[in-house]
């Protein structure tokens, strides 16, 4: 199977495109990138020049608080990761998008996106649409952060991520739920208490 498909399908639940604008408009400009474990796609102080689309892997996004990384962002197969201030502001970026397991995607760079947004309305919509889903996630986030206590994002994010609770190390699970990592390790004991009650 065309790896380009994932993408294609993951976009038709925006924008209906057909195969012949598909491939007309982004085929062309979507490239697969290879990275192995704990490699940069791009570090703080440069300038995000990618859109990015997770085919197969785990990558976080994170900032330097001194010494101390903060997690923003923990993506898997069939999402969307890239620097989105940088990208859109074309300034260098204050984040590090960094992969967490050996992981593939596609990119497509902000000249080449910006060229196929343009060569159409119906692809102008589709970028419109795309840039307005990341942002509502991302305030959904960080409401849940503001209204929930630790306690309640665990619980929330385990019950709707069983998979990712399995593969993203500890420790960056702590951070991106902004729980300290002994308290982390408290609430595991939820896990084997919700499934009980579940059945």
């Amino acid at each position: 199977m065309n790896k380009t498909n994932a993408l294609r399908v993951y976009l038709n639940k925006f924008v209906k495109l057909t195969d012949t604008e598909f491939d007309q408009y982004l085929e062309p400009i979507s490239k697969i990138r290879e990275f192995g474990k704990k490699i940069a796609l791009i570090k703080a102080g440069e300038i995000e020049n990618h859109f990015n689309f997770i085919i197969k892997g785990l990558i976080r996004k994170f900032y330097k608080k001194g010494n101390e990384e903060i997690i923003t962002q923990i993506s898997n197969e069939g999402h969307i990761i890239h620097c989105q201030e940088s990208f859109h502001s074309r300034q260098p970026s204050d984040y590090t998008v960094e992969t967490i397991e050996p992981s593939t995607v596609i990119s497509i760079s902000h000249d080449d996106l910006e060229h196929a947004f343009a060569s159409s309305k119906k692809m102008e919509h589709l970028g419109r649409v795309v840039v307005t889903h990341t942002m509502v996630i991302k305030d959904r986030w960080q409401l849940q952060m503001v209204k929930m206590t630790p306690r309640e994002r665990f619980l929330n994010f385990v019950t709707k991520n069983p998979d990712l609770v399995q593969r993203v190390p500890q420790k960056f699970l702590a951070s991106f739920l902004h729980i300290k990592p002994e308290t982390f390790s408290r609430f595991k004991h939820l896990i084997k208490e919700y499934a009980k009650s579940a059945k």
